[in-house]
């Protein structure tokens, strides 16, 4: 099988050696390796066709892997038991062309390889914009993000990958490839099968290339961080800011003090712009296309009024982009912070935003009666209820476990039950991966779960596509 491949992929499209493959089998945390016979570098989609043939006739698992920023361990290669062959692993790395922009149909049309930071800035030049934004931006990859329908913090304004994507092109289990690229505006004939490989982290199929939604460059912004006395002020102030302005409402951002600390203790060039951390800060971004528009005179009013009413206790307008900069610098450096600070167990939680602050409150009293040595740090993005409710363990304590694992479940199965008892999700915008099937199985309505993996073996009968992802 490994001659039939580089037949196919060439020498650079294959690897074998040991070492070499080490990055493509290991979480980006360093929490989880897995093993693979080797890792296919495809350069095309007629590539990824003829080594899915190769996989199928040879019965070899496919895990496919984007640019491995996940937190659910969904591009660890592991086959379901010992007795199963390896598998190979598949990197679109090489697959990195935009393929068309569309200014007219504000579509952007790109492979699955292609880097998100490149596709931000290849759409400057045409004033268009893809508005996800990650911490992760310089790494992530465009099949990646479709197959986690990630999120970010452009979720209020623009909704997740799944909002963003127009057509797709996919690679099937036996090489069959499907394409439905035309991205058009109105298609009423029968199901749209796209939305079955948006969010399926390669369960179903390879994502090879996809046509995406593009919008106008916003040409006026402005970004504040605000200081509030809690997660209750937080949600009344959003609905002000909804109130009077919610066209211009992309990010609305509610994070703890102690993840603030978390950020200053471990990321070089923080800025606060305030005397002390405050134990609750929103960062907020208004954006408009309109140039006219006065967003700081927005901030100026709508702050202004709370600041004399004690809602807000201290405000701070960025003046130029070097201090919005800054602002985003904080925000976007949790994850790295958090992963020095601590073993930080992530959860990935989203209510009803009016439900924010409840869940907050049960969370923190049940988790410090249960965990007393954790740490809850928090970062939600508030315009859309997903709150990343993390319980941060001091390294020597988590060290010195009996065990580690069975911490975790009891972790999460405490406070999955919280969002539960709110109507919530435990997953968010992270996915299942291969940490949250046991959650999937016990927590989804059963109906739902049968016809799911009903879906999965239509697609893919033998279970080679990235097995026990979703499904344990």
């Amino acid at each position: 099988m490994i001659d039939r491949l580089h037949q196919i992929l060439g020498d650079k499209g294959l690897i074998t050696d040991p070492q070499e493959m080490h990055p493509y089998l290991i979480d980006w945390r360093d929490r989880r390796k897995g093993n693979a016979l080797c890792v296919a570098l495809p350069a095309s989609t007629e590539e990824v066709s003829l080594t899915m043939k190769v996989a199928a006739e040879e019965g070899q698992p496919v895990f496919p892997l984007g640019g491995n920023t996940g937190l659910c361990y969904g591009g660890v290669p592991e086959s379901p038991t010992p007795k199963d062959k390896p598998g190979i692993v598949i990197s679109l790395q090489r697959m990195k062309l935009i393929r068309e922009i569309d200014t007219a149909a504000n579509i952007a049309t790109v492979d699955a390889g292609v880097i998100l930071a490149d596709l931000h800035e290849k759409c400057i030049p045409n004033k268009r914009q893809f508005p996800l934004y990650l911490g992760s931006e310089g790494s992530t990859q465009i099949g990646g993000l479709i197959s986690t329908n990630a999120g970010g913090t452009g979720v209020v304004k623009y909704g997740p990958m799944r909002d963003l994507v127009c057509g797709i092109e996919v690679v099937l289990p036996d090489g069959r490839i499907m394409t439905d690229l035309e991205g058009l505006k109105k298609n009423n004939t029968g199901y749209d099968l796209k939305h079955l490989f948006i969010g399926a982290e390669g369960t179903l199929g390879i994502v090879t290339g996809a046509a995406l939604r593009l919008h106008p460059e916003n040409t006026n912004d402005a970004h504040a961080w605000v200081s509030v006395d809690s997660p209750e002020t937080a949600v009344r102030l959003f609905t002000e800011f909804q109130d009077k302005c919610g066209p211009y409402v992309e990010a609305f951002e509610l994070v703890s003090g102690t993840e603030i600390d978390a950020v200053v203790r471990h990321i070089d060039r923080i800025t606060i712009p305030f005397d002390t951390v405050p134990d609750w800060s929103l960062m907020i971004e208004l954006t408009s296309t309109d140039a006219n528009v006065d967003l700081n005179g927005t901030f100026e009013e709508i702050l202004g009024n709370n600041l004399d009413n004690g809602s807000v206790l201290d405000a701070f307008i960025a003046s130029n982009s070097q201090q919005a900069e800054q602002i985003w610098h904080v925000r976007h450096s949790v994850t790295e912070a958090n992963k020095l600070e601590g073993m930080g167990i992530v959860h990935d939680i989203a209510v009803r935003v009016s439900k924010v602050p409840a869940f907050i409150a049960k969370a923190k009293e049940v988790t410090a009666q249960k965990f007393p040595e954790a740490t809850p740090v928090l970062v939600n993005h508030l315009g859309d209820g997903n709150v990343h409710y993390i319980l941060m363990f001091p390294h020597e304590y988590w060290n010195n476990l009996s065990d580690p694992e069975a911490m975790i479940n009891d972790i999460q199965t405490c406070v999955h039950d919280i969002s539960a008892s709110f109507g919530g999700t435990f997953s968010a915008e992270h996915g299942i991966g291969r940490k949250l099937t046991g959650e999937l199985a016990r927590l989804s309505d059963p109906l739902r779960y049968e016809l799911m993996k009903n879906i999965k073996k239509t697609f893919d009968p033998d279970n080679r596509m990235n097995p026990g992802v979703l499904f344990n």
